[in-house]
């Protein structure tokens, strides 16, 4: 069922048996990848034409597209995180259908536009916006899928080395003697989305970069790699071990705030989701990405890289528990369809009844549904399945089993965008509840109907993820060594 993995794990009494957990997901245990091969087909003949809409459309020139309103990509006035999605769509859509034109829109503003995004102190989303371009590029080019050249491929690597010393260099120390990459807000701030920006880190790693800090003083990717991983897994994710009073194993808190002047946890916060106390759905959904992925590029290094820090078992166990609790809290606190509501703790819900025992409806007039935390987190379940398959068959199976369900449900309707005059490609994602950003159609009293850049990205990711498994080509990483 799945491709060969050199996974060995010893389990934790955390951890439970899949057998002894509720299934809140109506998980489709005889689903295989090749029943979905006319749906990503379907997928990927739309999704060059979008790519293309947005790429010709006169508003966005020299601006980001970030989420759509009425059908149509806006900027917003924020950061540009989405410039490397909205590149890697074309790029991933390119590897999937060899239509030259996406290649080239992918590449030639990858060259063009993405190198401040490899110099940017000031934000932690490196692994979004230059593995999306310069690493598929770099990947793409590794696998012969795009005619080789040195003088290219030599800037791709040396753009993914910047990337990963700048991220690398926006750290915070605790009193544990570990650290942290911190966000935007600052030194004080640990946001569980940056698990999925390691990527940044461990290419750079993997190209045989090191952070050189005063002094000249040489600093380890791979080390503070792994030591974010740990705070994050430490602080960020919950375990049901009475931590506070909202502790149920598998929560997830957007942010965690630290005292800097000498490393101390002070509390959970949040930006995006509804309080400290709830999991805002698309930050769980980075944990159940975030982790999986790493634990399969950590499978490639050798035992020696992990002797300064402990040891591969206790770097790899710590992850693994992390990403089982959150993929189990998933599939437990998501409606049957797999599309979860964008906060499980959202005021709303309470007026949609036991709307964990139906599909998801993202017209409700209560709280709206959350697409992209679907769509990142079902490439979590299928990794995570794939960790696991040689240690607990039964459990790789169960998370395997429901990545593909949640997959299905975002290939159709209504989820799945389907006309010609929408320029996004999944529907019903949000992304800023709190603060009103997303667009509320007329006549209705929560957003729908709408598309972000990282939902459409994330979607086209974990299709071609299967397309390679499908058709037997090589397994999709991040790291593309080949």
């Amino acid at each position: 069922m799945f491709p060969e993995a050199a996974f060995v794990f010893s389990r934790r009494n955390v951890s439970l048996d899949s057998n002894q957990i509720a299934h809140m997901i109506h998980i489709d245990h005889d689903l295989v990848p090749d029943d979905l091969n006319h749906l990503i087909d379907h997928l990927f003949q739309m999704a060059g034409d979008k790519v293309r809409m947005v790429h010709q459309s006169e508003r966005l020139q020299e601006k980001t597209p970030v989420f759509t309103v009425a059908g149509q990509y806006v900027p917003q006035d924020w950061t540009a995180w989405t410039q490397g999605f909205q590149f890697g769509c074309a790029l991933l859509s390119y590897d999937a259908t060899n239509d030259e034109q996406l290649l080239q829109i992918g590449r030639r503003n990858t060259i063009s536009k993405m190198a401040s995004h490899v110099t940017s102190f000031g934000v932690h989303d490196h692994g979004f916006n230059n593995i999306s371009t310069y690493g598929n590029l770099r990947r793409l080019m590794l696998e012969g899928r795009i005619e080789h050249n040195q003088r290219e491929l030599d800037l791709y690597e040396l753009a993914l080395k910047a990337s990963g010393a700048v991220q690398a260099a926006r750290w915070s120390e605790t009193i544990d003697e570990e650290g942290y990459i911190y966000s935007f807000n600052g030194p004080h701030s640990l946001f569980c989305d940056t698990i999925r920006s390691l990527r940044s880190l461990a290419v750079a790693h993997r190209l045989g970069h090191v952070l050189m800090d005063e002094s000249d003083e040489p600093v380890s990717l791979l080390d503070r790699l792994l030591q974010h991983a740990s705070s994050t897994a430490r602080y960020s994710v919950y375990y049901g071990e009475g931590r506070d009073a909202y502790d149920i194993r598998g929560r997830v808190a957007h942010e965690c705030i630290f005292n800097v002047n000498d490393g101390r946890f002070r509390c959970p916060s949040t930006q995006q989701g509804y309080s400290p106390f709830t999991t805002w759905t698309r930050g769980l959904s980075w944990i159940m990405l975030g982790y999986p992925e790493q634990l399969e590029f950590l499978a490639t290094l050798s035992d020696e890289e992990f002797e300064p820090f402990g040891g591969r078992d206790s770097c790899q166990l710590l992850m693994l528990d992390a990403a089982r609790a959150a993929c189990d809290f998933y599939i437990d606190h998501t409606p049957i369809n797999g599309i979860p509501y964008w906060d499980t703790g959202a005021p709303g819900l309470v007026e949609l009844g036991e709307y964990l025992e139906s599909a998801a409806d993202p017209f409700n007039n209560h709280e709206p549904v959350d697409s992209s935390a679907a769509a990142i987190g079902a490439q979590g379940l299928l990794r995570l399945g794939r960790v696991l398959e040689k240690d607990d068959p039964a459990g790789a199976k169960r998370y395997w089993q429901a990545g593909l369900t949640v997959i299905r449900t975002l290939l159709n309707e209504p989820y799945l965008s389907t006309t010609s005059d929408h320029e996004g490609l999944l529907l019903h994602s949000v992304y800023h509840r709190p603060r009103g950003w997303d667009h509320i159609p007329e006549g209705a009293s929560v957003p729908h109907g709408e598309a972000c850049m990282w939902g459409d990205y994330h979607l086209l990711e974990v299709a071609l993820y299967l397309r390679r498994l499908i058709e037997g080509g090589p397994y999709y990483t991040f790291w593309a060594d080949v």
